[in-house]
């Protein structure tokens, strides 16, 4: 009977710290998300990008973004609540939108274009994923040629025995 009891005790325990794993799991997984203010074309729709417009996530400014800029902030979970402080033109007033999201879970760096969002484009119009690319190197064995020595200096080449 005692065994019994203790076996039980024991597999709840286990069950309550696993159901706390999986949720801190889900809950404390970061995220970058980059906000763009790019223009885009979808669907042969093209959306303009903003004059300005101001994001601000959690009660901080995170980005003041002209067009074609790209502002970033990191997240803990899935959700993202933003208000979007929009300037269509100079010298217009700003117009205030708040939005509210899911980040997919798989994704670590998260695009938004501001505009394509705003436009009512679907998902994957306004959202992909930020992959770091490698700049391509030359594939030419090119030497650059050598350059005059600085003042006129004149250069010799040595080999091991002279010196």
């Amino acid at each position: 009977m005692k065994n019994r009891r203790q076996f039980l005790f024991r597999l709840c325990a286990l069950a309550v710290l696993l159901a706390v794993a999986a949720v801190m799991f889900v809950i404390g997984r970061g995220h970058t998300v980059y906000f763009d203010n790019r223009a885009l074309e979808y669907g042969g729709k093209t959306v303009e990008a903003f004059h300005k417009v101001t994001v601000l996530a959690d009660g901080d400014r995170v980005a003041k973004l002209s067009a074609g800029d790209r502002g970033l902030k990191e997240i803990m979970g899935q959700n993202l609540t933003m208000t979007l402080e929009i300037t269509d033109e100079e010298g217009a007033a700003p117009h205030a939108h708040k939005v509210s999201m899911q980040i997919p879970y798989g994704m670590d760096g998260v695009v938004l274009n501001l505009p394509a969002l705003m436009a009512g484009l679907p998902q994957d119009a306004y959202l992909e994923e930020f992959v770091i690319t490698a700049p391509e190197e030359d594939s030419g064995d090119e030497v650059p040629p050598d350059e005059a020595a600085p003042d006129g200096l004149d250069t010799e080449e040595f080999e091991m025995g002279d010196i």
